[in-house]
């Protein structure tokens, strides 16, 4: 090989471009800890979720590890111990430290943790301003979605571990909950059997490994709800007793019911006969009238059941989705119902679909071919993108996964059926 020849460049725009998401991405992260304390930042009330610090660690990490160290000429590693404190799950990188023990991690301090972010921050803007590859482009790229998928799971976290304490703490009291459009009549949309195009191509704009290759999938006739299911609609199905019937449930979804004690959605209280709904706001009066969220797959399944209907796959979901021309914007951090359409930024719909490899899918070499690829075991996809889902964030190919039993996701129910 020629070694004179050099890998194509960027342009002086698209570094620009590439600059300012940078920087705007970044920014974000930085802004939705501004209403927490120092104390709040480090709260981990679950081996499941992760403290706000340990978020903006681990993003920071991410760059210096896959950018820095493998493109920067004579880059030297900010702390060597944070190359064992951040990594998640890396194995090709590295061991990590304990996931359940990232609370006790008091040192580096929140301070510290800031001026390693800046500090990486004017390495990184010095690389792009230099001029790149486009595939260090790409990698970056990858490194600002990674960025802004931790953007919503911080606060994800910060909800379920604020909701801990009795006096139910907002996150931001002035975060707006109120209903914007009215509940429309649940309608049931009917389509035809066809063979349909799902997936992405990933030769242009930016998409995650796992919505690559496009290919062709059968769909037979099925009918998709014009609508999320609301709080009042699972109101009708604990009051019919959904959660003391076991013909409604699967079986790991009746032993999981049996052992957590659950009668209602993780965030509902019940309070001298009226329920209650957890936000990030704090405790508010529950509206009927919105979209249902923070339920698990065993309860969406239930529900979809004792409705006499199913859930959707998530080839049935994206191909509908595919004829919303506009995408919503997402102005608050609370489901509602719009006056276009609620397949996107409300709340992750569940579907049937299990999380596996599309026909041919390859993940990338090297250590950052483990972003999507093992996980694809014992998980169901979910669509549309959640209140909390960054601007930007959310299309009609993307496949979030979570294991059945995981409520703290901001997630809900679309129906279908057959035909």
């Amino acid at each position: 090989m020629n070694s004179s020849i050099q890998p194509p460049s960027t342009s002086a725009g698209q570094t620009q471009v590439l600059l300012n998401r940078y920087q705007w991405v970044r920014g974000q992260s930085e802004a939705l800890i501004s209403p927490l304390s120092i104390e709040d930042c480090n709260l981990q009330a679950a081996a499941f979720v992760s403290p706000a610090k340990w978020h903006l660690a681990h993003t920071t990490w991410f760059f210096e590890t896959f950018i820095l160290l493998q493109h920067r000429h004579d880059y030297q590693v900010y702390d060597e111990h944070f190359q064992y404190l951040f990594n998640s799950y890396y194995n090709g990188i590295g061991e990590q430290f304990s996931r359940p023990n990232r609370h006790l991690l008091s040192r580096p301090t929140l301070d510290q943790i800031q001026h390693y972010r800046a500090d990486i921050d004017d390495q990184m803007c010095s690389l792009i301003t230099e001029g790149i590859s486009n595939e260090v482009a790409q990698l970056i790229e990858l490194g600002l979605n990674h960025e802004q998928q931790h953007q919503e799971l911080l606060l994800m976290d910060i909800k379920y571990c604020l909701f801990q304490n009795p006096l139910y703490p907002a996150y931001d009291a002035e975060l707006k909950t109120d209903s914007i459009a009215p509940l429309r009549p649940l309608e049931m949309l009917e389509y035809d059997e066809q063979v349909v195009s799902i997936g992405r191509e990933g030769t242009f704009d930016f998409c995650f490994d796992n919505e690559t290759p496009k290919h062709k999938t059968l769909l037979t006739p099925f009918a998709l709800a014009n609508r999320l299911v609301s709080n009042a609609e699972y109101l009708q199905f604990i009051s019919d007793g959904g959660y003391d019937n076991p013909l409604l449930w699967l079986s790991d979804g009746w032993s999981w019911r049996q052992q957590q004690k659950c009668s209602a959605p993780y965030y509902w209280l019940k309070r001298d006969g009226r329920w209650f709904e957890y936000t990030l706001a704090g405790l508010q009066p529950l509206n009927p009238n919105q979209p249902l969220c923070h339920i698990n797959y065993y309860e969406a399944q239930a529900f979809a059941t004792w409705s006499g209907k199913r859930l959707p796959t998530e080839f049935e979901w994206e191909w509908v989705a595919n004829k919303e021309i506009e995408m919503p914007k997402n102005e608050r951090l609370h489901p509602h119902y719009s006056v276009d359409n609620d397949f996107f930024h409300q709340v992750w719909q569940w579907t049937q679909s299990a999380y596996q490899a599309y026909p041919g899918y390859k993940p990338a070499a090297g250590a950052v071919g483990e972003y999507n690829g093992k996980f694809m075991t014992n998980q169901y996809v979910l669509k549309g993108g959640c209140a909390l889902t960054p601007e930007g964030h959310v299309r009609t190919t993307y496949r979030n996964f979570f294991y059945p039993q995981d409520f703290w996701p901001m997630t809900g129910i679309r129906l279908a059926e057959d035909r």
